[in-house]
């Protein structure tokens, strides 16, 4: 998924850049600026979004409004702290699209390795005779002396050869589980490895 720029509303980009120009020094405070009608004409925007924009600032403490007087700027410090509060806004913006994108790429390869799975299982039925590889399956019942250890704990590919690459639990298909998933009653583990590995896995799992 390609990166999106954030795109904010023009009156916040216009406050943005006035409350920029206060923390540069450009507008002083008790400095006045130009009246909307003028700051519209110079940022070429409607009169109202300079409206929204001054009473943004306003609501921030930033300029103050004076009838009769026109916009005041008022305070530097709350500049500073309107500007970091977008700026953190952005982060956290940018932040659960990342999220977003890393889950979504994460489902897909989840489904794109499960479609994968049901091939080599599908191939291996309907050329088992000729397949050095065979996927296997295996359930993990209430008698199983497995239950609560891990892959790596029982040494299973050391016993059996077997490679396990998943693991349907509750539904969910677990890929890739490495060696410290754990044998959980109703399981099912998917293995691969060679034409012995059902007889080796079959007698591993009955010792």
């Amino acid at each position: 998924m390609p990166n999106e720029s954030i795109i904010k509303p023009i009156y916040q980009q216009i406050a943005i850049d006035i409350a920029a120009r206060i923390v540069s020094g450009d507008l002083p405070v008790g400095t006045k600026l130009h009246g909307r009608s003028t700051l519209a004409g110079n940022y070429k925007v409607s009169p109202e979004t300079i409206r929204r924009s001054i009473t943004l600032l306003s609501d921030m403490d930033i300029v103050e409004v004076i009838q009769g007087s026109g916009i005041v700027i008022k305070c530097v410090d709350n500049a500073i702290k309107f500007i970091d509060k977008f700026k953190n806004l952005d982060s956290i913006h940018s932040l659960k699209k990342e999220i977003l994108t890393v889950m979504i790429e994460k489902h897909e390869s989840e489904n794109k390795l499960q479609t994968l799975i049901n091939k080599l299982l599908d191939y291996s039925d309907r050329f088992k005779n000729s397949n050095p590889y065979t996927p296997l399956e295996f359930d993990i019942d209430s008698t199983s002396k497995f239950i609560s250890k891990t892959i790596s704990e029982v040494k299973f590919w050391q016993n059996t050869g077997a490679t396990i690459i998943g693991i349907r639990r509750n539904n969910n298909l677990i890929l890739s589980p490495g060696p410290y998933a754990t044998f959980i009653e109703g399981d099912t583990f998917i293995a691969i490895g060679d034409e012995q590995t059902y007889i080796r896995v079959k007698k591993f799992l009955q010792e």
